[in-house]
């Protein structure tokens, strides 16, 4: 990966009522819920940016969104770094996905029928309704409560005995408990909805829905050992059969049930796969998964990735060439290559492959980013322009790069500039959530600028930012 950047950890809600659906919604093993091997879920989960991994998300989603109508909308994907085979949305804008989905999906179709159903749930505005429902959900518990408190106390004053603890504890819990199943059964349907929404996009876009099908199986096999101690209406989501047998008959019906993936983007669909064990597995897993007999691309791709994150970068770098010499015009191989010399301490021997990168993927800003970064550290001065306007761009295009605005700061000070590479090292602090810090620097570099020019604009509202109360929370 190019980049790991922390996600904040979700805002606790003010209600019990609605703590107490998320714990539902993990014990269910639905489409977007933890898999049961995969433990508590993280209290920080990073997000991985990768560009290749995010042109083939990109690719995957452009039909569903278009067919969904959500084509202008700049709805994205993010990669959460983490083991469990999850899927979901948050805001109307996202769809997160674990890369341990990425990782065990065997079809680029199985990933497109996560990718689809999440759609569902954007363009249904499933979000904003079920806000609605828990904001009613919550003044009914109050109003019920208050009720079974007033029931409580009136009982006390009749004088009803030793056993009012445990029948208060009842007449409170219980409003709670049905209004909680009634949200859930709600839920429920809003999912199944999203499942047929996702049928509706494949259709329209020639795919199948055989991957959704697949992936419910999986759900199925995990839901075995609790199936017969998990009361069906305390979940999220339908049980795995039943969705199963609700989607076979529509998935069935469809002209394009047996349609498969191309072998161009299976070949991707493994690669991206290859890239994740790699980066993200110890050697011996990835050994176990690639051994040497298989001499295919994507298990050299993941030896290789494997050999310079643990092994000897020169071993390494043996490999990423006979990478290159079998794709020539791959992009992501000359970024592995120069991502390896780099980390390695060899900045100016990385600088070659990622002007390459860069030329290939037509400017991605994370590789135009790590190229900058190269170019400051080669130490040579006669780069020190081109990491300027390398990074310039890359910041332009992706402002939430601590390491790239950092790179910029150092580039802007061995030029002399001191105003801009305050400012560029003050919005790499915010970058990172480190907001008075970057507030600080800010003001020293909005004394640099003359008053009213751009720097001192950009420097001005730094110092006048006010960061959400969930980001002050969490640092």
């Amino acid at each position: 990966m190019t980049c790991l950047r922390l996600v904040s950890p979700a805002r606790k809600t003010a209600h019990a009522l609605a703590r107490a659906l998320c714990v539902t919604a993990v014990a269910a093993l639905p489409l977007h819920g933890a898999a049961a091997q995969s433990g508590s879920p993280q209290k920080n989960p990073s997000t991985i940016q990768d560009t290749e991994i995010e042109a083939l998300m990109r690719d995957y989603t452009r039909p569903i969104l278009k067919a969904a109508g959500l084509a202008q909308q700049n709805v994205e994907v993010v990669l959460i770094a983490d083991r469990s085979f999850n899927a979901f949305v948050a805001d109307g804008k996202r769809i997160f996905v674990n890369t341990g989905a990425l990782m065990d999906s065997k079809t680029p179709n199985q990933i497109i029928g996560v990718l689809a159903h999440e759609t569902g749930h954007i363009a249904g505005g499933h979000l904003a309704r079920m806000r609605q429902q828990v904001e009613g959900m919550q003044t009914m518990a109050i109003v019920a409560m208050l009720l079974a408190g007033a029931g409580v106390a009136a009982g006390a004053a009749a004088g009803a005995g030793r056993d009012m603890g445990s029948i208060a504890a009842a007449g409170v819990t219980a409003p709670q408990e049905m209004l909680r199943r009634s949200l859930l059964t709600y839920q429920r349907g809003e999912e199944q909805a999203a499942d047929r929404s996702a049928v509706s996009y494949l259709n329209a876009t020639q795919q199948s829905a055989r991957g959704m099908i697949e992936t419910f199986q999986r759900f199925q096999d995990d839901q075995l050992f609790i199936s017969q101690r998990v009361d069906p209406y305390l979940l999220s989501h339908p049980m795995a059969r039943e969705r199963i047998a609700a989607l076979e008959t529509l998935a069935k019906a469809s002209p394009y049930f047996n349609a498969k993936d191309s072998p161009a983007l299976q070949e991707r669909h493994d690669m991206m796969r290859a890239k994740l064990v790699g980066f993200m597995e110890r050697p011996d897993a990835v050994a176990r998964k690639y051994p040497l007999s298989d001499t295919s691309l994507p298990a050299q791709y993941a030896r290789a990735i494997s050999a310079y994150r643990y092994g000897s970068v020169n071993g390494a770098i043996s490999q990423i060439d006979a990478l290159i010499a079998r794709q020539p015009n791959n992009p992501y191989f000359y970024e592995l290559k120069g991502q390896a010399l780099l980390e390695s301490a060899r900045p100016v021997e990385s600088v070659a492959p990622l002007r390459k990168a860069v030329a290939m993927t037509n400017g991605a800003p994370l590789i135009r980013a790590m190229l900058g970064q190269a170019l400051v550290q080669s130490g040579n001065p006669s780069y020190n322009e081109e990491a300027l306007r390398e990074l310039i761009l890359a910041t332009q295009r992706d402002p939430n790069s601590p390491g790239a605005w950092r790179s910029l700061a150092m580039a802007y000070g061995r030029k002399g500039d001191v105003a801009n590479a305050d400012l560029a090292a003050a919005q790499g602090y915010f970058a990172s959530g480190e907001f008075q810090i970057g507030r600080e620097i800010a003001a020293r570099a909005r004394q640099r600028f003359a008053p009213g020019t751009p720097g001192w604009l950009k420097a001005d509202d730094l110092v006048n930012f006010k960061p959400p109360k969930s980001a002050r929370n969490n640092r």
